[in-house]
C-alpha cells in the first residue's frame, strides 16, 4: 500500500508557505511605515489557504491542486518562487486603516508588529505540528 506524505502531513506545508510570504508582506509594510502614499497591504490567509486545498482543511494536501498565477501583459511582474508553488499574490489585500496619516500612508506600525508576531507564533505552531508528524514516522519505522 502506498503512502502518501502530502495526505500524512496535511495542511500544514501550504499554512506554512503561506505564513512565510504573509511575513514578506508584513516586512513590507514595516520597512514603508514612513513612506509617503504607502499601502498597507495583507493576506487573505483564509483564501490562499482554501485555494491550496478545496478539499477543506486538512483533508489530503495539494498534490496536485497548486495555485498559479495569471499574467495579461508580458510587463507583469510574476510573483517569485519554484514552479508549482503556492503564489498568494492573487490574495493580496489593502488593508483598510484605522487611522491613515495626512500623507495617505496607511501603515500603522503597531498593528503591523502586533500581526508580524501573530503571523511568526502561528509560523513557528504549524513547523511543530510537521515536526510531530516526522518524529511519529520515526518512531512507526524504527519502532522505538
Amino acid at each position: 500500500m502506498p503512502f502518501n506524505l502530502n495526505a500524512y502531513l496535511g495542511i500544514q506545508p501550504d499554512a506554512l508557505q503561506v505564513y512565510s510570504q504573509r511575513a514578506n508582506v508584513l516586512a513590507a509594510n514595516l520597512a514603508n511605515a514612513d513612506t509617503p502614499g504607502y499601502q498597507a497591504r495583507d493576506i487573505n490567509f483564509r483564501a490562499a489557504l482554501a485555494a491550496a486545498d478545496p478539499q477543506g482543511a486538512g483533508t489530503g494536501g495539494t498534490s496536485g491542486n497548486t495555485v498559479q498565477m495569471v499574467t495579461t501583459s508580458p510587463l507583469d511582474v510574476t510573483a517569485g518562487g519554484s514552479p508549482g508553488a503556492l503564489s498568494t499574490a492573487q490574495f493580496l489585500r489593502y488593508r483598510i486603516p484605522l487611522a491613515p496619516s495626512l500623507d495617505g500612508n496607511t501603515v500603522s506600525s503597531q498593528l503591523e508588529e502586533a500581526k508580524f508576531a501573530q503571523n511568526t507564533v502561528r509560523y513557528q505552531a504549524a513547523l511543530a505540528f510537521i515536526e510531530q508528524r516526522f518524529r511519529d514516522l520515526n518512531t512507526a519505522i524504527t519502532g522505538q
